[in-house]
């Protein structure tokens, strides 16, 4: 990568124009950092929901009148079960304020979080002679 090259200009000469401010933000990109200050809330609230990626966050409610539109929109996406991660990338907001609003409405009792479905790592062996039998009669 080359480095840009500085321009001389003479005393006369009008400062060059700066790019318009209404260009739109480059993918990951947030104009305005302090907004997400805004959608976190004040921080003095307890911050203790163990939340993971893997989460999954279902509704327990429908978004009452006091809900920020983040948290309404939290809401609505979680008629069905969404992990945190899921939740993060349809909202496009950061894992941090996405927890920290989780949190909030975790403790408000809106939603509900439960611990990511884990499979077996051993198969049950009565299970696999039930279907290996069943096969057999076929």
């Amino acid at each position: 990568m080359t480095p840009p090259q500085r321009q001389r200009r003479s005393p006369g000469q009008p400062p060059a124009v700066p790019p318009p401010a209404d260009t739109p933000p480059k993918e990951g990109e947030l104009r305005n950092p302090e907004r997400l200050f805004v959608i976190g809330g004040e921080a003095g609230g307890e911050r203790a929901a163990d939340l993971d990626l893997v989460t999954l966050i279902v509704a327990r409610a429908d978004p009452p009148v006091s809900a920020t539109p983040e948290q309404a929109a939290v809401l609505r996406l979680c008629a069905a079960p969404l992990s945190v991660a899921e939740l993060s990338a349809y909202l496009s907001l950061p894992y941090s304020v996405v927890a920290v609003l989780l949190t909030d409405l975790l403790a408000a009792e809106l939603v509900q979080a439960r611990a990511p479905i884990v499979r077996q790592k051993v198969a049950d062996r009565s299970l696999l002679e039930a279907v290996m039998h069943g096969l057999q009669k076929l």
